[in-house]
């Protein structure tokens, strides 16, 4: 993607298949919202091959849209709307939607069912968002920064929610958040854009293993405190215990976060940019 003679997206090469949840982070200006609205249909790409659902996006029909979701960050509502009787208006545009009723359970709205949208709180309007983005059950579903305004327990429920579609609805996920823990919870596989390439794609094991290369174990024996770095750190604990048996205290094993990992991997790339 090309805004004059600047580069916003070049050399962008990746793959969602079917049922996964695919998490694409990067920091604020990496080209992710111009990435997913390219997706989307919503922008005209420079150049390059795009195919969503077996179609380009830039030229997807009406019947193509029916079978994508998007939850936006934020949008412009009807306020007077009571919460089932929009998703049910908005199901009625679709061959398979969610029954409303169900629906309404699903992003835990029950309570709300019958009240106007304006009368929501910020939360239970973002839990509105997504109703209306997967209302006709899509089969890729686009999430951008979902849980924005979710309490601890909402967004334990809304994780709940688009694992079980993902697994029992075979729906795609494609999710930028910049809430690292929650992309640890809940995608697959991984996908890091900086300055308009992608640096990374992968499980966030294996890109802890691309950066930090070893796990760190630590443990005591005998009021003495070890630590020991190792690429095995599940064989190097059956060792230990089957070489010390109980005497072994304060086992820990550490692994690199996908916050460490995210953060070693930007700032490679922008070391080797300057």
């Amino acid at each position: 993607m090309r805004y004059g003679a600047n580069d916003v997206l070049r050399d962008v090469r990746f793959q969602a298949h079917h049922g996964e949840v695919l998490a694409l982070l990067g920091p604020n200006g990496a080209g992710k919202t111009t990435t997913i609205e390219i997706l989307e249909g919503f922008r005209m790409r420079s150049a390059g091959r795009v195919d969503v659902l077996g179609a380009d996006p830039a030229h997807g029909d009406e019947r193509w849209r029916a079978r994508i979701g998007v939850v936006l960050q934020s949008w412009r509502d009807h306020g007077n709307w009571r919460v089932r009787e929009l998703l049910a208006h908005l199901g009625s545009y679709y061959q398979r939607p969610w029954d409303a009723d169900e629906l309404v359970e699903a992003v835990g709205l029950t309570a709300q069912a019958a009240k106007k949208i304006k009368t929501l709180s910020g939360g239970q309007r973002r839990r509105l968002d997504v109703a209306i983005g997967i209302v006709g059950r899509p089969e890729l579903l686009f999430l951008d920064e979902p849980t924005a305004g979710f309490d601890p327990r909402a967004r334990h429920e809304f994780h709940d929610l688009v694992h079980r579609l993902a697994r029992d609805h075979a729906t795609t996920v494609l999710l930028t958040t910049h809430d690292l823990a929650e992309a640890g919870k809940l995608a697959d596989r991984i996908v890091v854009l900086v300055g308009g390439r992608i640096i990374a794609d992968g499980t966030e094991d294996e890109l802890a293993r691309r950066v930090a290369g070893e796990d760190e174990v630590r443990w005591t024996h005998e009021g003495n405190h070890h630590t020991r770095t190792t690429s095995d750190s599940t064989g190097f604990v059956r060792e230990l215990f089957a070489q010390y048996g109980t005497a072994i205290g304060q086992l820990e094993v550490r692994r690199a976060s996908l916050e460490d990992t995210y953060m070693a991997l930007v700032r490679r790339e922008e070391t080797a940019a300057r």
